[in-house]
């Protein structure tokens, strides 16, 4: 059975920066939460950050993959560099998905950690942009595949592909 990453937020965990969650109540993935199928994760509460802590963004929207490559930092409101540990939580998703042979992940969009398609600018202003979090960037670097919580439906014919189950929208086996 494939196991799938999902942020825990996602899943009713109240790890977000302001102490809530972002349940999803998607039809796949209460199905494949049935099944047994999820791997529950935070990087940024694996990384050491409390709950609530400061929102953080990458500065100038610069994305995940410049933070790897040591180009750019997450920074608080207040200017203090959360970086070591959004590395550190992404290193600990990525181990975590290597010990139990995961390729696919569901994460929190627009999350400096988790945004697979957006993230906010860098400006703390609440403007976001292309780009994705440093915890998607590495897990892609490695072969793994992330979808944002609007692109379940996609994540399950990505799934099918590798699998060869096929599964509806509403979560039924096609």
């Amino acid at each position: 059975m494939e196991r799938i990453l999902v942020s825990a937020c996602l899943l009713g965990g109240r790890v977000r920066y302001d102490g809530g969650a972002k349940t999803s109540d998607d039809d796949l993935l209460a199905r494949w939460r049935a099944e047994g199928r999820l791997v529950r994760f935070c990087p940024e509460v694996e990384g050491g950050l409390p709950v609530p802590r400061p929102p953080a963004e990458i500065e100038g929207g610069a994305g995940g993959a410049a933070v790897l490559a040591g180009a750019a930092r997450i920074l608080t409101p207040e200017g203090d560099d959360v970086t070591a540990a959004f590395l550190s939580g992404a290193r600990q998703a990525l181990a975590v998905a290597r010990s139990l042979g995961v390729r696919v992940a569901i994460l929190k969009e627009g999350s400096p950690s988790c945004g697979s398609l957006r993230i906010y600018d860098g400006g703390h202003r609440g403007r976001t942009t292309p780009g994705q979090g440093v915890t998607t960037a590495l897990l892609e670097l490695n072969g793994i595949r992330v979808f944002g919580e609007d692109r379940i439906p996609d994540a399950a014919r990505y799934l099918e592909s590798l699998t060869g189950t096929a599964f509806t929208e509403r979560g039924d086996p096609g």
